[in-house]
């Protein structure tokens, strides 16, 4: 049974043709489009289980892409990797909050590649844990209904908005969040709240989380995200 297929949207030649190879030796089926016009008219018709889009692109850049590919109904689940040039933070974040899954910066390992692209498949199969269902993670079980969090069995008591940020990142483990992304679920989109703040809430839930408390990951330059 053949693996799952990759479109890749990508203007340069060579770095084409090397994730192509990788990925194709991994059994994914890859297609190519060189413009983000091109990408997102394949990306409709074919449908694909995962896009790895460049965001430099002639034309229409990877961002409207993306966009346009979460607002369609016909395309919005499907993953969306941005490759992405060292330095370019902002477009990270945007990209994160237009509803890409994740990115890659260049230069990167094909391996490091593919591990991400592996990475988005799963977690597309894998259903988000319901708002209201316990979740347990290694030695870390927080409970929704009853507002609680056990650390090997033993309560750790967290305020509101701490239990907020970690029922989000817990339930979508690996999804990487941006600060407005975790105010956003934590409290709606027009709660007035900062970016240091978020980071304030972070610092706290480590703390008297303990060990587990290392389960939650600082992404640079982008938000955080819960250890798979």
């Amino acid at each position: 049974m053949s693996k799952e297929h990759i479109l890749f949207v990508e203007d340069e030649d060579d770095i084409q043709e090397l994730v192509r190879y990788n990925l194709a030796k991994e059994g994914y089926r890859v297609t190519l489009a060189r413009t983000g016009e091109d990408g997102f008219k394949q990306a409709r018709s074919a449908l694909p289980d995962l896009v790895l889009l460049d965001l430099m692109l002639p034309g229409m850049d990877g961002l409207e892409v993306c966009r346009l590919l979460k607002a369609d109904p016909k395309t919005a689940h499907v993953p969306i990797i941005m490759v992405t040039a060292k330095g370019e933070e902002s477009d990270v974040v945007a990209g994160l909050e237009l509803g890409a899954d994740d990115y890659v910066t260049k230069p990167f390992s094909p391996r490091v590649l593919t591990a991400r692209v592996r990475s988005s498949l799963r977690k597309k199969a894998r259903p988000v844990a319901d708002a209201a269902a316990p979740v347990k993670i290694r030695d870390l079980l927080i409970h929704p209904g009853r507002r609680e969090v056990l650390v090997k069995g033993k309560a750790a008591k967290l305020t509101f908005t701490e239990f907020q940020v970690l029922h989000c990142l817990a339930r979508r483990p690996g999804w990487v969040f941006t600060r407005d992304q975790i105010v956003d679920e934590v409290r709606g989109p027009d709660y007035p709240v900062t970016d240091r703040a978020v980071d304030v809430q972070i610092v706290g839930l480590r703390r008297k989380l303990g060990a587990a408390g290392d389960y939650i990951e600082t992404v640079r330059g982008v938000g955080y995200r819960f250890k798979e």
